[in-house]
């Protein structure tokens, strides 16, 4: 079929084939190939450690930034072209074809790697999400006028307290004259709130000076006591004494200038300050216990001294089979006499560990002492010393045992420290009350003292209950039907 040069052009540039061409600007290989080219070039300049956790994907499933999704963006871009180059074919010259300006790509280089894309185009899910803004489009309510307030410091005093009270942020500092300060103190007192009148009186403490302050809570009992707690919470002793002194306290303050030797932990050092405190203001019963502290410690110096010698030398017998657990420094009163009774029982008087000497020197009470002593000599089992504790000699040369705690106390003591059961009965026996006597000797299972009470008693009965409960063919079940078949003894029951 012949046709003209003309038709031939219109036939080829209106068919939806494509004739081949040298023109690589219309080659999608080229373009896929030039795309490849700036992916690599720009791979090691671009840092994809942002979004390496989250994985974009396009409308049609494809994860953006990849190879394929490259290809169909190029491609995409190219038919859209394509076309519009071929309705422009048609309707004018090739020549005229041939000078229209080329489209811009829809698409930048980094969207390769971050599936961003220019506002003309379309965004992938991902994008569209993470493009919003965290601030929330929800309608805010109208907050009450008095919420407005907060930036602008016009608080009353009342106010001011409200808002303590409730716990809202607000500042003081706009009290600035000492009337508005002690106004703001009045309201925090009248509400009877600890809280706000301690939050008040920091800040009365680190705006006024220290007379004024002082001056200003003398008249005022209330916020006055409440900032001596706070101090003595927070451990400001120096601030705490220049108010009583103030105040003319001597008593008070002389207790809280004694309570600093708790902060000092050198004993020599501790004995010092305490040496400081014996001349000061206190009531009598104060003064005595402060000059025991200090003779105390004193004491527990030397001994702590001469016993660590003895049990490093290791020549001492007691030393070697009870070595020492602990530092005798700054232990109470009781214990040092224990302490003493344990390891020093035997010494003389003349002695500074001697617990005869501990006894005068700090008027310990006997029942004090027989306890703390009993305590310690039965730990180490000395059933000797237990006895002489309790023995006394009248002016005749007769001997009694006779005990301040009560022999009940004893036995107790005894039992626990596993005293053999002769030593026990001899104890429950001196026991007065019978009740107490038969309940002590059947808890222990001091037969022979439940055997002869019953018998004493002459309560048949509760022998027979008892004979139930020794072992059958033993010498107190023999002792039992010994006295059970007497015919001396004029049963009650």
């Amino acid at each position: 079929m012949n046709r003209t040069k003309g038709d031939e052009e219109e036939y080829w540039n209106s068919s939806k084939f494509k004739a081949f061409t040298f023109d690589d600007e219309d080659d999608e290989l080229s373009q896929l190939k030039e795309s490849k080219r700036a992916v690599n070039s720009l791979r090691d300049f671009v840092d994809d450690e942002d979004d390496d956790d989250l994985e974009r994907v396009s409308w049609s499933g494809e994860p953006v930034g990849s190879i394929s999704w490259s290809i169909k963006e190029t491609a995409g871009n190219s038919g859209s072209s394509q076309e519009g180059r071929e309705q422009l074919k048609s309707r004018n010259s090739f020549s005229t074809y041939a000078q229209l300006p080329k489209p811009t790509s829809t698409y930048s280089l980094s969207s390769f790697f971050r599936g961003r894309t220019r506002p003309g185009s379309f965004q992938s899910l991902s994008d569209a999400l993470s493009d919003v803004p965290a601030k929330s489009y929800a309608p805010e309510l109208g907050r009450p006028k008095g919420e407005y307030r907060d930036y602008s410091n016009d608080w009353s005093p009342s106010d001011t307290v409200w808002r303590l009270r409730k716990g809202k942020v607000c500042s003081l500092e706009r009290f600035r004259s000492l009337q508005d300060k002690l106004r703001l103190l009045e309201e925090a007192v009248s509400v009877h709130d600890g809280n706000v009148i301690t939050a008040v009186l920091i800040f009365l403490k680190r705006t006024l000076s220290k007379e004024t302050l002082f001056r200003e809570l003398e008249v005022r009992q209330v916020a006055l006591r409440h900032l001596i707690h706070f101090l003595k919470e927070i451990g400001d002793q120096k601030l705490l004494l220049d108010l009583f002194r103030f105040l003319d306290r001597t008593e008070e303050l002389a207790l809280s200038h004694y309570r600093e030797h708790l902060n000092i932990q050198d004993p020599e050092k501790r004995k010092e300050f305490l040496k400081t405190c014996i001349g000061l203001p206190f009531s009598a019963e104060d003064s005595a216990h402060i000059q025991d502290h200090y003779t105390l410690l004193e004491r527990q110096i030397i001994i702590e001294a001469n016993d660590r010698h003895l049990e490093s030398a290791g020549q001492t017998e007691i030393f070697r089979k009870h070595p020492r657990k602990a530092s005798i420094l700054n232990m109470p009163l009781v214990t040092t006499l224990f302490y003493s009774c344990f390891y020093h029982y035997t010494e003389a008087e003349g002695t500074f560990s001697s617990p005869v000497n501990l006894k005068k020197t700090f008027k310990i009470p006997d029942k004090q002492y027989v306890l703390t002593a009993l305590a310690a000599r039965a730990k180490l089992r000395a059933w000797h010393d237990v006895d002489a504790l309790f023995t006394t000699k009248n002016w005749l040369g007769y001997t009694k045992k006779r005990a301040p705690i009560g022999f009940h106390r004893v036995v107790e003591i005894l039992h626990k420290n596993s005293a053999p059961v002769q030593i026990l009965q001899e104890y429950v026996n001196l026991v007065e009350d019978v009740d107490t006597k038969l309940n002590l000797a059947t808890k222990f299972k001091c037969h022979d003292v439940v055997i002869d009470t019953c018998r004493d008693l002459k309560d048949r009965q509760q022998l027979l209950a008892y004979r139930s409960k020794v072992d059958k063919g033993s010498a107190e079940e023999e002792k039992i039907d010994a006295i059970l078949n007497s015919s001396q003894i004029r049963w009650k029951n």
